[in-house]
């Protein structure tokens, strides 16, 4: 579309994101321009029970969801009318926090007569890279998250092929239980972060590649591995020495991410790589990557940490992709736990 002067006309998505235990909303122009990216964390709240509490979460979010929107809107300097869509995670997610955030989107987008685009959470973690730096097609995405560590392949814009996934634990929730295991409050990942960059020496703990040709992950036998160091020591009255197996953990965990991302880079000759999720924030695993794309000339893309943990500018960069393509949602649509990102994939190539 363009405006009066012939120009094409801005496109402004007010995106909502509540799958998890964040409530956020922003507003983006043009799918990459964040005039608003409002979070209201709720780590604090799930701290005291060592993790997310689903109804807990869910209460929280019905308790600010108005005032976020009211907030990310007066932030962009955006009124409901010069809206073109509103934009709200459908899936996947816990299944009470996402209803409340789809209901909120719902109801705006029918008070406010606008297009509804239900977004797959996963899409936005990837779409992230565009609120950085403009993507090239085909590119890979290796997302690393506290529910998801696969590797994506983007053969065209919207367009999604998992070829890679974890078996068992996600890279985020092993985290989490390996710093639980060595003392360490939820959440978790940082605090084995920091100690494997202060740790002299790292503990031997096995790689787990799986077949040879495969892009799967699995840790739950390296967390076992870990558990089984911690408990041997308890059992010969010594403690254990956490730091040594934090880094050993953190190189473990670094070193298979990394190789099967480049590996699939060049499988798929991908014209990027980008590291997404909320795993992407991890010291360690940026500093690895970067070095191992610098040396095989791969160029790659990893958005700052305010765009890798659950935030709603990246859904409003990915539902852009939705809107850029004619795709918009019916108003009877529900939240899904279970959301495919394939079939969320743009159609008509």
């Amino acid at each position: 579309m363009k405006d009066e002067t012939g120009a094409p006309k801005p496109v402004y998505i007010l995106a909502i994101e509540t799958s998890c235990d964040e409530t956020s909303a922003a507003v983006v122009k043009d799918g990459y321009e964040v005039l608003s990216n409002i979070i209201s964390s709720q780590i604090e709240t799930h701290r005291a029970f060592g993790g997310v509490v689903p109804e807990v979460a869910s209460r929280k979010h019905v308790e600010v969801i108005t005032l976020i929107v009211e907030e990310a809107l007066a932030r962009a300097g955006v009124t409901p009318d010069r809206l073109d869509a509103v934009a709200v995670t459908q899936g996947p997610g816990l299944v009470g926090a996402l209803l409340v955030g789809v209901v909120a989107a719902k109801s705006l987008a029918l008070a406010w007569n606008k297009p509804l685009i239900g977004t797959h959470h996963i899409a936005g973690h990837i779409y992230a890279g565009r609120l950085v730096q403009e993507l090239k097609y085909p590119c890979l995405a290796l997302v690393a998250s506290g529910g998801h560590t696969e590797l994506v392949s983007l053969e065209a814009e919207g367009r999604f092929r998992i070829i890679g996934r974890t078996r068992d634990d996600a890279v985020g929730e092993a985290y989490d239980k390996v710093a639980r295991a060595l003392g360490f409050p939820y959440p978790g990942g940082p605090h084995v972060d920091k100690l494997a960059h202060e740790a002299a020496e790292a503990a031997a703990l096995p790689r787990v590649w799986l077949e040879p040709d495969s892009y799967d992950f699995s840790l739950s036998g390296l967390k076992s591995a870990v558990l089984n160091l911690v408990n041997q020591s308890r059992m010969k009255g010594l403690e254990p020495d956490v730091a040594a197996i934090a880094r050993g953990f953190q190189e473990s965990v670094v070193e298979v991410l990394v190789e099967k991302a480049v590996r699939a880079v060049r499988a798929t000759e991908a014209r990027q790589l980008l590291l997404c999720g909320g795993v992407a924030a991890n010291r360690g695993l940026r500093e690895a990557l970067a070095a191992r794309c610098e040396s095989e000339g791969i160029e790659l893309i990893i958005p700052p940490a305010v765009y890798c943990t659950d935030n709603a500018a990246m859904i409003g960069a990915a539902a852009y992709v939705k809107w850029s393509h004619g795709g918009g949602t019916p108003l009877d649509m529900v939240a899904d736990p279970g959301f495919s990102l394939e079939d969320w994939s743009v159609k008509g190539y």
